[in-house]
């Protein structure tokens, strides 16, 4: 076997990014915890999944066999594996799940998750690069790719891969770094570079931990309060986040050439009022420009405005897929997510107002007066026209409507909730 140093660049990278989770598999999680909760988030939270990709239809419902096809890749010790694995089986879907992941060491972390939960049936797992892999076991109709692609030596060809893998009316739950909320993180990895680049495993972490604790406290890094990983997340997140040696963030224009690059289209961003202007500033003498702009426009000032977004969290799908996200209407069926409806409603129902905070920053919206009865009815099961005739007496048919799609718009904007389609029986 050859030298690594006299191995091509992108083939060092890789081996470099293999060996780091070899050696501190990331997130660290164990097992047995498992038993007491169950780890959610976005990308790939079947709600989201279901929303944005398939815009609210029963992904399963459109496939000849009944079944849907989901890769993980790059899954590492197992997050959204186990999420998505268990999430189908608690709505009976029929999914079929391909993990593909470079490390040993996670892989064995995630296998251990899935067996815990008894989930390993349904689950197929394969150790190497999904950039090679994907196609081999595709087509999917969804893949999840959460933190990997910005790993790569080359992005743009791993998004490629995922996009050939990628059945036509698929899709994809993605996250890439952002830029502007990890100032600092990547003067530290300078840092490490121009005083010990050749270290790794444990000599680059106990020298990372040195230099950090030498910081003074004008350092960026230390100053910057939206990154934690380096201090909650033990040995593998201070390694995952200030030491890694293949690394890049991206802009939010960056994040939609990358994603055309690929033939594919953005639905939408996680959180999509982090990604608006008027979340920051109510002046309309300030936003005025703003707002008669693409959306691409009006999310890269909002990510300029913000400075808190770390992370970028998306769905796309194939540029020709035409499907969109759903919109109100009486027969579809509104549903929450991390969040419970009646505590909502009763908090709503005292303020007349909802809170919303994301990474430092907190956001109140005044809700609709109808707001905290509609709220206490959306049990998952129910149409909006079906709530509408629980209402007694009825308001105007048309001031209802009215209601629920400001309190939908702004619910919908921070995530907490999601529309569907009925199954068809």
């Amino acid at each position: 076997m050859p030298d690594d140093k006299n191995r091509p660049d992108h083939v060092q990278s890789s081996a470099k990014t293999r060996d780091q989770y070899e050696t501190y598999p990331y997130p660290a999680r164990n097992p047995e915890d498992e038993d007491k909760r169950l780890i959610t988030g976005s990308p790939g939270n079947w709600d989201e999944v279901v929303h944005f990709v398939f815009g609210g239809r029963d992904p399963s419902a459109q496939t000849k066999s009944g079944k849907i096809k989901i890769l993980v890749a790059g899954g590492g010790t197992g997050d959204a594996l186990v999420m998505l694995a268990q999430q189908a089986r608690d709505r009976k879907a029929k999914a079929e799940i391909v993990y593909i992941d470079l490390s040993e060491s996670s892989r064995a972390i995630a296998e251990a998750r899935i067996k815990r939960r008894s989930l390993e049936k349904n689950v197929t797992f394969v150790t190497g690069s999904f950039v090679d892999l994907a196609s081999e076991y595709g087509p999917f109709d969804y893949i999840d790719c959460c933190g990997v692609l910005h790993h790569l030596p080359d992005p743009d060809a791993g998004l490629r891969a995922l996009a050939d893998a990628l059945k036509p009316n698929g899709g994809m739950g993605l996250m890439v770094y952002g830029e502007l909320g990890r100032q600092g993180v990547y003067h530290m990895q300078e840092m490490m570079e121009r005083l010990n680049a050749e270290a790794g495993g444990a000599k680059r972490l106990n020298f990372g931990k040195a230099l950090f604790n030498s910081l003074p406290g004008t350092n960026w890094l230390k100053r910057n309060p939206f990154v934690g990983d380096h201090i909650h997340g033990g040995d593998a997140g201070f390694y995952d986040l200030l030491l890694h040696q293949q690394d890049r963030a991206y802009r939010v224009d960056e994040v939609f050439d990358f994603v055309e690059a690929a033939g594919l289209r953005l639905q939408n961003f996680i959180e999509p009022m982090r990604y608006d202007p008027t979340t920051y500033c109510s002046r309309h003498d300030v936003l005025d420009k703003a707002m008669h702009v693409p959306f691409r426009e009006r999310a890269a000032l909002a990510e300029l405005m913000a400075g808190n977004i770390t992370k970028h969290i998306f769905y796309v799908v194939k540029a020709k897929n035409k499907v969109k996200p759903p919109v109100p209407s009486p027969e579809l069926i509104p549903t929450f997510t991390r969040i419970e409806g009646a505590t909502l409603a009763r908090s709503v129902a005292k303020t007349g107002n909802i809170k919303i905070t994301f990474t430092g920053l907190s956001v109140t919206r005044t809700m609709p007066s109808a707001s905290p009865a509609i709220l206490s009815r959306i049990d998952g099961k129910r149409s909006i026209g079906e709530i509408y005739e629980l209402f007694d007496p009825k308001p105007e048919k048309f001031e209802f409507n009215a209601q629920f799609a400001v309190m939908y718009s702004v619910l919908n904007a921070a995530n907490l909730m999601y529309l569907r389609h009925p199954e068809k029986k």
